[in-house]
C-alpha cells in the first residue's frame, strides 16, 4: 500500500509538473555555493535552454526573468572561497526569494547533490529556498530521508524525483515547454 502511494504521489506530481509553464528569461543562481550550479548549468546547456548566471544575484539584482532557478547545495568550500559567511547567504537567500515572489517570477529549486549535498549546512539551505519553489527537482539520493517530499507535500510544490543527474534535462524541458 505504502509503494503504492509513492507511486500515485509520483506520478500525480510529475504530471502536474509537466503542465508547469515556466517562461524565459531564466536566471540560475546558487543557494549554498556549492559546486553543483555549474552541474545545473551543464544541463540547461544540455537541454539547449539558455539562461543568465549568476552564482550571487541579489534581490536587486533581478531584472526582466520570468524563472529563477535555484540550484540548493551549502557547501563550506564555495562559501569559504567565495568569502561569503553562511548567515549572508541565508539573508541573501531569503532577501532574492522574496524578490522574485515581489515581481512574480517563478521558481525551480534543484537539489542535485544527492546525499553529498545533504546534512545541517546543505539543509540550512534546503530550508530556506525549497519551500518557496514552484517546483522541484530532485535526485533520490538526496531525498532519502523524504525531506523535499515533505516539503513540496506540505507547500503543494511539484516535484520530480529522478534516478541521477542527468535524468534532469527532461523534466527541465518539460518545464519550458
Amino acid at each position: 500500500m505504502k509503494k503504492l502511494l509513492a507511486i500515485t504521489t509520483f506520478l500525480l506530481t510529475a504530471a502536474a509538473a509537466m503542465a508547469a509553464d515556466f517562461e524565459k528569461p531564466i536566471t540560475l543562481t546558487s543557494i549554498g555555493q556549492s559546486a553543483d550550479v555549474q552541474m545545473v548549468k551543464a544541463l540547461l546547456k544540455k537541454a539547449k535552454i539558455d539562461a543568465n548566471f549568476d552564482k550571487s544575484v541579489t534581490k536587486e539584482g533581478l531584472k526582466d526573468e520570468k524563472t529563477l532557478i535555484l540550484a540548493i547545495g551549502g557547501s563550506s568550500k564555495g562559501l569559504g572561497a567565495a568569502g561569503i559567511k553562511v548567515e549572508d547567504e541565508l539573508e541573501r537567500t531569503e532577501a532574492l526569494i522574496k524578490g522574485a515572489k515581489e515581481k512574480g517570477i517563478k521558481i525551480i529549486g534543484m537539489h542535485i547533490g544527492g546525499a553529498a549535498r545533504r546534512g545541517e549546512l546543505s539543509d540550512k539551505f534546503v530550508n530556506a529556498a525549497a519551500p518557496y519553489a514552484d517546483y522541484l527537482i530532485v535526485v533520490e539520493e538526496g531525498n532519502k530521508d523524504g525531506a523535499f517530499t515533505k516539503i513540496a507535500e506540505e507547500k503543494n510544490i511539484p516535484m520530480n524525483t529522478i534516478p541521477k543527474i542527468t535524468n534532469a534535462v527532461e523534466p527541465l524541458t518539460k518545464a519550458f515547454e
